[in-house]
């Protein structure tokens, strides 16, 4: 099985964490406060679990799953995460992370952000329009009837699939909602964005209808 490195570990960390151990995959967590912070988690997750820093969990990770804040994203290390599969789960929270210009006009998106920060990375933009209480408890084995479908962006076709596998792994279908750029579509205030994993419309073609709902 391959290891998940996380780049913060709060409630989608966390929570991404526990569905990548139960699918057979060790996990690598790391948060802005230092290993030691996250022994109760760790012991909580058990023996497929450890702490390290941000620089070891980029490192040890096949595929990592960036995490943090919006307005954290510049202390994503750079160069460990180089050709790796790096999964995005940031939405733009403007009284939380400040205003950002480029956000706000429409000209960038936040996964778009941290691929020009993350130079040599394949950024997939995934996890972030779903409440991290669903995503433990709508997780179902492959070919269950109401199993969930999640968006997932990207401009490389090869880091959607490895994206794609891994979410299918954990328990969940994948929706290919297009390129970093179409990202905006399941963020904040867009259809797919929360509510229809609370409605259960969470099939994939009504994930993708969402998706193809979404205005600016």
């Amino acid at each position: 099985m391959t290891t998940i490195g996380l780049i913060g570990s709060g409630h989608i960390g966390g929570t991404v964490a526990r569905l990548a151990i139960a699918a057979g995959h060790d996990v690598v967590l790391s948060n802005s406060r230092g290993p030691e912070t996250l022994a109760d988690l760790v012991a909580e997750l058990g023996p497929k679990a450890r702490a390290a820093t941000s620089a070891e969990a980029a490192a040890a990770g096949d595929i990592v799953v960036v995490t943090v804040p919006l307005k954290a994203y510049r202390a994503v290390p750079v160069e460990p995460l180089a050709g790796k599969v790096v999964i995005d789960t940031n939405n733009y929270y403007p009284d939380r992370d400040g205003r950002v210009a480029e956000l706000d006009n429409g000209s960038a998106t936040t996964s778009g952000l941290l691929q020009e920060h993350l130079t040599g990375a394949r950024v997939v933009k995934g996890f972030n329009n779903i409440w991290y209480q669903n995503l433990h408890d709508l997780a179902r084995p492959a070919g269950a009837d109401d199993r969930a479908a999640l968006p997932i962006f990207g401009d490389d076709e090869q880091a959607k699939q490895e994206a794609r596998a891994f979410l299918d792994g954990i328990g969940y279908d994948a929706v290919d909602g297009g390129t970093l750029a179409d990202s905006w579509r399941a963020e904040r205030d867009t259809p797919v964005y929360v509510s229809p994993y609370r409605e259960g419309r969470t099939d994939a073609a009504s994930v993708r209808a969402a998706i193809e709902a979404a205005t600016r």
